[in-house]
């Protein structure tokens, strides 16, 4: 299943904040209206979602990021 944010056009103003912090060019404005044209090419990196203004953009996940520990041969 590919995961992609979900879009709520009746609350999008049109703005195009979304569409300019979009790094892997998913999403598009179609008269005044947030679109995602290419979703296989989403990263699912959430900046849209964080500079919507309107909260018409949503990522229905939360990506956690863990610190790993490297752990070295036993001596």
């Amino acid at each position: 299943m590919l995961v992609k944010p979900i879009l709520d056009e009746a609350l999008c103003n049109g703005c195009g904040l979304c569409v300019d912090v979009c790094r892997c060019g998913a999403l598009v404005l179609v008269k005044k209206i947030i679109k995602i044209i290419e979703a296989e090419d989403c990263g699912y990196c959430t900046q849209c979602e964080l500079v919507c203004p309107t909260g018409a953009i949503q990522c229905p996940f939360e990506i956690v990021i863990e610190e790993t520990i490297e752990i070295g041969p036993e001596e």
